[in-house]
């Protein structure tokens, strides 16, 4: 029997997969709240809950999923974009420079224009003259790095700039984007009236999820950015763009089979060209977030491999907005335990991540449970191995962060500051069993070549 004789065999054999929906998804995230506030409880650890903790992950998260978006459009048209680190540098240095003169609303219009030419660069690379697209990728990010270093001592350094505070290695201070609090609830203003901060009331209790709850809707509520929230809704608008309109279809069509979208009147070109351009101008509004929103002013190396920490988000999200937001939020947050919680919260973490090992292991082992029944060829038993095995290396990964929790009272400084890079790996390790990228993703394409 052929491999596709049993591939097809296993999937009429097999179990029906459970479709999760939103109401499962509700159900998952309401689980994971009572775990993680059942951790802090444990260890005394609030910080992992805190409305501070809360407000600098999604402060640190929205660059990272910016750059994801810019990533998500470029890739779903065929071409693979690993420049975002590039041209997220190029919106940085943009949008100082125009945001210190112009106010810092200018700044992100100019650092959205730095990043949309960076994405302009590799679409000419790219789709024009069928550079590799990996290649043209790893130009964009020196080049970018190298041009604003050169700006910088340029500009920053001479005259008016540099008696702002301006250097061969930093801008002069950009003016702050004005922030949010919502009333009533976290002690926002109503005309002149201010307003009780009944949440953050609720949260200095510490109480047993109640507490929890607050810190985390005080968090998504307070001293929010407007940029912040303009970037926010950029994720639905995405979605409907790309999953909802004839415009979106067609770029998704150009990612999957491109020749096909040309022999049903797609400008394939036309499509690859405004995707990736339109992703450039993502990573340049992730680089004006960083110089508008999450420090006040452009320094030199501030985007910190950003750019392809959103890659990962988006690889982890499986090409889609949804996916791509929660990646975003994970990076984020353990990101921002090493800046507020420290090594005392990120112990608390290995609880909460063993627990979460033995929720995997037991699913593993029920989905082997399920599809023994139906393991008639080699690639299913296969399929229960695989289930199996997942299973005992969660179980086997879940005893020793135990162990490590119960031996020990504080994580160490360095591994605290190697958490998000290592969260990094492990998620992409974790999710690339499930990953399906757009078919035609870094093929080369040339108008009439179909074969």
């Amino acid at each position: 029997m052929s491999a596709a004789t049993e591939t097809v065999a296993a999937k009429k054999a097999g179990p029906r997969k459970i479709r999760l929906r939103w109401p499962h998804y509700a159900l998952i995230i309401s689980g994971l709240l009572v775990l993680l506030s059942l951790v802090r409880v444990i260890d005394d650890a609030d910080p992992v809950t805190s409305s501070g903790t809360v407000s600098a992950a999604l402060r640190l998260a929205v660059p990272i999923f910016l750059a994801g978006l810019g990533g998500l459009w470029s890739e779903r048209s065929g071409v693979i974009n690993i420049g975002l680190e590039g041209m997220m540098i190029l919106g940085t240095w943009t949008g100082a420079w125009a945001g210190y003169q112009w106010g810092p609303w200018i700044g992100v219009l100019a650092g959205i224009i730095g990043g949309a030419l960076g994405g302009l660069l590799h679409a000419i690379a790219t789709v024009s003259f069928g550079v590799d697209h990996i290649v043209s990728g790893v130009a964009i990010n020196i080049l970018g790095l190298g041009l604003t270093q050169f700006l910088a001592g340029l500009i920053f350094d001479t005259g008016e700039a540099k008696a702002l505070g301006g250097g061969p290695r930093q801008s002069p201070p950009v003016d702050p984007i004005m922030t949010l609090t919502l009333p009533v609830l976290s002690g926002g203003k109503i005309g002149g009236w201010q307003s009780p901060d009944w949440l953050g009331a609720l949260e200095d209790h510490h109480w047993f999820l109640l507490s929890d709850i607050a810190g985390i809707v005080r968090g998504l509520t307070s001293d929010m950015s407007l940029l912040t929230l303009v970037a926010l809704l950029l994720v639905p608008l995405s979605f409907l763009i790309l999953w909802r309109t004839p415009f979106g279809l067609r770029i998704r069509s150009c990612g999957e089979d491109p020749y096909a979208a040309e022999s049903l009147g797609v400008q394939v070109y036309r499509m690859k060209y405004a995707a990736v351009v339109i992703s450039g101008a993502f990573s340049g509004l992730a680089g004006a977030f960083l110089v508008t929103v999450a420090a006040p002013l452009y320094q030199d190396g501030q985007t910190n491999g950003r750019g392809f920490i959103g890659l990962a988000a988006m690889i982890f999200g499986n090409w889609r907005p949804g996916g791509l937001t929660a990646g975003s939020l994970l990076f984020g947050y353990t990101d921002a335990m090493n800046v507020r919680g420290g090594g005392q919260s990120v112990h608390a973490l290995l609880l909460f991540v063993a627990l979460l090992l033995i929720g995997v292991a037991v699913w593993q082992a029920l989905r082997a449970g399920r599809l023994r029944p139906h393991a008639a060829t080699d690639l299913a038993r296969r399929e229960v191995r695989n289930a199996y095995l997942g299973a005992a290396l969660a179980l086997l990964s879940a005893v020793g962060l135990f162990a490590w929790f119960l031996l020990s009272e504080v994580v160490p400084g360095e591994l605290v500051s190697f958490t998000p890079h290592l969260t990094t790996l492990l998620v992409l390790a974790l999710a690339s069993q499930r990953l399906r990228m757009p078919a035609a993703n870094g093929l080369q394409y040339r108008r009439g070549e179909a074969r």
